[in-house]
């Protein structure tokens, strides 16, 4: 396996609306090789600006970790799936990691 640097890494934050759209969202980037891994956190609160007015909405919270090569199909998946008409898709570079867990996100997402 050719050596990835820590930055090819990266962790990308999706809030969703309910637990069913956060496990369908899950299941759909692990399925498809995209995310190595998501973890799923329920009891969010969000307090936000749109059209106008602020907002506040009970979210869950998805943690993707994937390979940035894996980026652009992840977010058109997000996108596709995602019941938002503006999905919350942030991707941020890993700047360190432990090299057998950046390894293991490679093979699990099928990065040589």
């Amino acid at each position: 396996m050719e050596m990835q640097r820590p930055e090819d890494y990266l962790l990308v934050l999706c809030t969703c609306p309910d637990e069913a759209t956060a496990r369908h969202l899950a299941a759909v980037l692990v399925e498809d090789r995209l995310a190595a891994c998501v973890n799923i956190l329920p009891g969010l609160t969000s307090v936000y600006r749109w059209r106008g007015r602020t907002e506040t909405a009970s979210e869950w919270l998805l943690l993707v970790k994937t390979h940035g090569e894996r980026y652009p199909s992840l977010e058109r998946q997000l996108r596709k799936h995602h019941p938002y008409e503006l999905p919350e898709i942030v991707a941020v570079s890993m700047s360190n990691g432990l090299p057998d867990y950046l390894r293991w996100i490679s093979e699990a997402v099928g990065i040589k």
